[in-house]
């Protein structure tokens, strides 16, 4: 059910907006995140996904804080139609 959610998200924004877009890029990592983290659960050695996997949260996570400074409103809609936390502020 989730999947099938975050495909359909991922048509949607394909159809408005180009893939280069900062929201595209933020959608298509968290689908990437929530697809490793489901494997790693059956799979908790695999130490290359893991770092895979941290590497593609700190993409997500520098495209959040620039969309943030950005324009914030769009980065309040994206977070909750994703359902990620908010990032903490330094």
């Amino acid at each position: 059910m989730v999947k099938s959610a975050f495909i359909s998200i991922i048509s949607q924004e394909d159809n408005k907006e180009n893939k280069g877009s900062v929201e595209f890029q933020i959608v298509s990592f968290t689908n990437k995140i929530r697809r490793l983290t489901s494997h790693l659960e059956l799979h908790r050695k695999d130490y290359l996904s893991q770092r895979g996997l941290r590497k593609i949260l700190g993409k997500r996570q520098r495209l959040l804080s620039y969309l943030a400074k950005k324009n914030g409103v769009r980065y309040k809609e994206l977070i909750s139609q994703l359902n990620i936390r908010e990032s903490k502020t330094r």
